[in-house]
Formats: structure tokens, C-alpha cells, sequence
């Protein structure tokens, strides 16, 4: 059948019937063509076009999901349902007082992390007394507060999210796993996988692992090959337990079946491989690389509840109360205008966390003195979006 989409609908492995404009409009050679990867999309877009027409006797249809307004609805739906669950209390270490703590073991950790990724790429065993050290010293500052590991683990360059990125996945993991139930003893070997998932990007060649663009199909197949060399390098390694294995092993696939490298599906993924998962993808989107931008909390949330065929809905939802709707440390937009930082989840509301307030919209000024107020006890204002702290030239951590 011949149908007309939208340029943002098309897919590799489509197949246009015509393009939609004059011959010398667009830059291939024929008006009737199979997409091959998405550099062609690019290209296409890239020429003004916004409308092509597709043959689906020839190649895929569009995904007929459900429309973005009824998604979006619903996606909301669930989040206040989410929100409005109370949840028991735990006493735990002042954010400020633990911070000054996660800031030293941030700091052994990257240490730590550089190094095995060095060891690696030169070909020398992985030596895990370190990381183990360190894994420990995480676990303990995450039953102090995970608020503080969690809020010190956002802060990241783009030039050194190989290692930060399996640093943050690594609190995220330790986090969730507590929130699970999982024993001290599990928890540290989460994180010790959790650390170590990366590890075989270091045999991806340099030129495709620090791509400042788009990989092309080739090369993209070419870096999922960095799961299979993470198993097998921590399959041969002395102590990594066979738990901390499997998180590398699992981290990319899906309970559809579209993930790689085995295109597991379903409970033939561990428990540990569907939190590895969500838990890596959280923070890639939430992160700032040279080819993507960085997404809000909110945002991955809401895309993770889009995206529910790839994971287990029942774990996203407890990763949800977990990092909380609005993270510690985040930087949000109340509805009179004032710039708060998150100070917690919110005891009674996920929606309604106490923040911190920093900074006046409608004033262009900042608030001296800063002042908090739990927006859970104030029928005056609520949160009606997360903000890019750069916009504002903020750096949120300074206020906790």
C-alpha cells in the first residue's frame, strides 16, 4: 500500500515510493528508494523535505503506537499514581554532611574505573581490589543517604562519560538494588558489575567509541560488540561473581526481544539485567554527549513508560521511587516564576518534593537569602517544569 508519512516516521529498511519532490529537489539518484540507516533520513531532512510517500508491500509500515496526546495522558496518569503512594521513611545522614563524603569516594571511584579501562586497552588482566574497596565504600554512603552519590554522580563532562557513565550506573544500580530488597552482599556485586559493564568499549577501536556524530549502521553493529567483549573479559576474571557477570552480559537487552547481543526476551533476562537496564539508559539520556542531548529526569521517566514493551513496567516504577520524579539536586521552575533545587523526593508526594528556592524569573535576580519550602504543605505554588541550569548560569549542587 502507498501512504503518505511524515519524514519523522521513516525507518531503515523502509522503502519510498517517491520522495515527494522534483528530481534535482533531493540528493539521491532515484525518487524510489530503500532507507538503508539513518544517516539517509538525515539527508533527507536536511533538504527541507517533511513529507514522503512509502510502499509497505516493499518494506515497514509505521509503528502504529497510540497518539502522542493519549500517550502523554496516560504516561501522566501513571506518574500521579506513582506520586501519591506513601512510602516508610528512612532515617538516614544529612544530605549536606554525606555530599562533603560522596565527593572523596566519587573521586576514588573515577580513579579506580580509569584505571581497569586502562588496563584493559593495553591488554593486561583486570585487578579488582580497587573496585571492590570502593563498591563498598558507595554501599555504605548509599545506606548513610543515596541522595548524595546519586546527586554528585549527574555532574559530568562530556569528554569523560565512558568513565563517569559506568560510575553513575554503578550508584543508580546500588540504589535500585537496595530499593529491591537485594542483601548487602548482592548489592556490593551489583556494583562491582555495575562498574564494570563498559569495560569492553575499551576493544572498540577509538575512532568509533568517541564519534563526535551519528554512527552509521556498520559501526553501530561494531559497537554493540563491546557486551560480548564486557562478558567475556569478566568471565576470565578472578573473583567477579557470576551476578556481576550477567549485568554486563544483560545491560542492552529487551524484554521485547530487540535487544542485543542474544536477543533475550522476557524473564530469559535476570532480574538484575532488566534493572541493569533501565538503569543505563536512565543515565545515558540523562547525561550530555557529543552526539545527543541531554534529556531531563522527567523526560527519561516519561520515555522509559513510552517505551514499556523494551522494559519491565513493575522495575520502572520502582526505579521511579527510587530517583524520585524530580532527583535531588535538580533544578525546577515553580508556577510563580521562582527557581528551586530539589532537596528531596518528597515524603508525602513524589510530585511534591521540598526544594530549595534559588532564583526569581520575574525578577531576573537570585533569592539571597535562599530559603526552602516543602511543597507539600503549600497550597500556593507547585512544580510546572524541570530547568536546564546552565540556562541560568546555576550550578544546583552548590546549594545542597
Amino acid at each position: 500500500m502507498i501512504k503518505k508519512i511524515n519524514v519523522k516516521q521513516l525507518r531503515p529498511g523502509m522503502y519510498i515510493h517517491h520522495i515527494n519532490c522534483g528530481w534535482l529537489r533531493h540528493p539521491f539518484l532515484r525518487n524510489s528508494i530503500r532507507i538503508k540507516d539513518r544517516k539517509e533520513i538525515g539527508k533527507i531532512s536536511e533538504y527541507g523535505i517533511r513529507e514522503v510517500y512509502i510502499d509497505t508491500d516493499k518494506g515497514p509500515d509505521v509503528d502504529h503506537s497510540p497518539n502522542r496526546q493519549t500517550l502523554d495522558r496516560d504516561i501522566r496518569k501513571e506518574l500521579d499514581r506513582i506520586a501519591e503512594t506513601k512510602y516508610s521513611s528512612i532515617k538516614k545522614e544529612p544530605l549536606g554532611k554525606e555530599i562533603l563524603r560522596a565527593r572523596e569516594i566519587r573521586k576514588e571511584a573515577k580513579q579506580a574505573v580509569c584505571n581497569i579501562m586502562e588496563e584493559v586497552r593495553f591488554g593486561r588482566p583486570i585487578r579488582t581490589e580497587k573496585v571492590e574497596r570502593v563498591v563498598d565504600k558507595m554501599v555504605d554512603s548509599i545506606f548513610r543517604n543515596q541522595d548524595a552519590l546519586i546527586t554528585i554522580g549527574r555532574i559530568k563532562r562530556v569528554d569523560e562519560y565512558t568513565y563517569m557513565h559506568s560510575l553513575s550506573v554503578c550508584v543508580l544500580m546500588i540504589s535500585f538494588g537496595r530499593q529491591l530488597g537485594f542483601n548487602e552482599r548482592q548489592l556490593k556485586e551489583i556494583g562491582i558489575g555495575a562498574m564494570l559493564h563498559d569495560v569492553g568499549k575499551m576493544q572498540v577501536p577509538e575512532e568509533i567509541l568517541n564519534r563526535k556524530d551519528t554512527l552509521n549502521d556498520q559501526e553501530y553493529e561494531i559497537m554493540k560488540k563491546h557486551v560480548e567483549y564486557s562478558h567475556l573479559l569478566l568471565e576470565k576474571t578472578e573473583g567477579i561473581s557470576e551476578l556481576s557477570v550477567t549485568i554486563a552480559s544483560q545491560h542492552h537487552e529487551r524484554m521485547d526481544g530487540k535487544g542485543y547481543p542474544n536477543n533475550l526476551k522476557g524473564d530469559d533476562i535476570s532480574i538484575y539485567g532488566q534493572a541493569a537496564a533501565i538503569a543505563d539508559v536512565y543515565d545515558a539520556m540523562t547525561s550530555q554527549r557529543c552526539y545527543q542531548r541531554r534529556y531531563e529526569p522527567t523526560e527519561v521517566l516519561k520515555k522509559l513508560y513510552e517505551w514499556c514493551d523494551s522494559y519491565n513496567k513493575d522495575l520502572v516504577q520502582q526505579f521511579i521511587r527510587c530517583v524520585g520524579i524530580y532527583p535531588v539536586g535538580s533544578l525546577v521552575r515553580l508556577e510563580s516564576g521562582l527557581l528551586g533545587v530539589v532537596l528531596d523526593h518528597g515524603r508525602e508526594n513524589l510530585l511534591q518534593p521540598s526544594v530549595r528556592i534559588v532564583y526569581d524569573t520575574r525578577k531576573a535576580m537570585h533569592v539571597i537569602p535562599t530559603y526552602d519550602l516543602d511543597l507539600s504543605r503549600s497550597a500556593k505554588d507547585v512544580i510546572s517544569c524541570c530547568e536546564v541550569s546552565e540556562r541560568w548560569n546555576l550550578r544546583p549542587e552548590l546549594y545542597l
